[in-house]
């Protein structure tokens, strides 16, 4: 079979390798589609401190069964299934406690095990053991399953920052994470939601096909005077930092109404984690900042749901579909904001 195998920054390498064989509690899937993201780009650039190479990467996967190990129920060949990216324990005090997004023994499938830019892959037992392997529902296709990761990200950020009905809520990043929090804002009930992006280009083709109520250029005005302006001087109920910007992050304190909440959903640069907050604002407005870090099993499952039921549509995000052998291009593509989503069907 072919795979892409991460060997050291900027060298990733499509190679033949031997199909893999499920071992007890595992399950083999024939990738479908697997979808790339930011982190992939990230990952051929700099590597990354949980990735020990050589690595097969990829992990916005769907599929179906091809076959069992022993001990495994309820699959069979044939099911379509979904893959969870972030693999919590199950068992330390976080996730006994239900906060399996902060479990401190996590491990990832495209890190820690090999991901989904193969033509086969061998879901680990530590997938199943915490119901990791989710069904596909009827209608949905594999290219769509596969952006469920990423959107079961954007459920749990939204479910921390209990965006609700009426909110007035901004958007900052025009990427596919940004494009999916527009959209999921909507479905749970928002009154406005704003898209904010520095890149022009990037942002005309997020809005014209996501149509916020209003695509806002932070490079062409004053971002934090704009959604004044628009909320007649009040702010939003909630600011979502979809960038890894730490500009971003102050300016949402400053764009927030009172008891307003910011989600600081993007994580910052390695080398600049600080920012300098306005502590005041915090104080006399009663302002509330949330982190937010992945997704649990169930989030991946409330994203199916989510795309089943055509709440929050995927499909006109993938703006490109492509094969394996063109994965340098995919990357390339997601770098440089050229396309919302890039599907890889292997």
């Amino acid at each position: 079979m072919r795979v892409a195998r991460f060997y050291a920054p900027g060298d990733l390498r499509l190679e033949e390798a031997d199909e893999p064989a499920p071992g007890p509690d595992e399950v083999k899937i024939r990738v479908r589609q697997c979808s790339t993201c930011g982190t992939d780009v990230k990952i051929f650039n700099h590597g990354h401190h949980h990735l020990v190479p050589p690595r097969v990467i990829g992990h916005e996967i769907a599929g179906e069964v091809v076959e069992v190990g022993a001990g495994v129920s309820g699959w069979a060949a044939g099911d379509r299934v979904q893959v969870i990216a972030a693999v919590p324990c199950g068992t330390c005090a976080e996730c006994v406690r239900g906060r399996m997004t902060v479990c401190p023994n996590q491990t990832s499938v495209g890190y820690h095990y090999d991901g989904g830019f193969a033509e086969f892959l061998v879901v680990p037992a530590a997938v199943l053991a915490v119901d990791g392997l989710n069904r596909i529902p009827d209608g949905v296709s594999f290219a769509e399953a596969s952006v469920a990761e990423p959107l079961a990200c954007v459920v749990n950020g939204q479910e921390i920052a209990g965006v609700g009905k009426g909110d007035d809520v901004v958007v900052v990043g025009a990427g596919p994470i940004g494009c999916l929090h527009v959209r999921l804002a909507r479905a749970r009930g928002a009154r406005r939601v704003f898209l904010v992006e520095l890149n022009r280009a990037r942002l005309d083709m997020s809005a014209q096909v996501v149509e916020p109520d209003a695509a806002i250029c932070g490079a062409e005005v004053d971002t934090v005077d704009e959604v004044r302006k628009l909320t007649d001087g009040r702010g939003v109920d909630v600011v979502i930092t979809a960038a890894a910007s730490g500009a971003a992050q102050q300016d949402g304190v400053q764009m927030a109404a009172r008891s307003g909440r910011i989600s600081f959903f993007g994580g910052l640069p390695k080398d600049k984690p600080t920012i300098s907050l306005d502590s005041n604002l915090v104080h006399y407005r009663e302002l509330t900042i949330f982190g937010a870090n992945g997704s649990s099993p169930a989030h991946n499952k409330q994203a199916l749901a989510l795309i089943a039921d055509g709440r929050v549509p995927v499909h006109d995000l993938i703006t490109h579909r492509l094969r394996l052998g063109q994965l340098p291009e995919a990357i390339e593509l997601v770098a440089s904001g050229g396309a919302i989503k890039v599907t890889i069907e292997p």
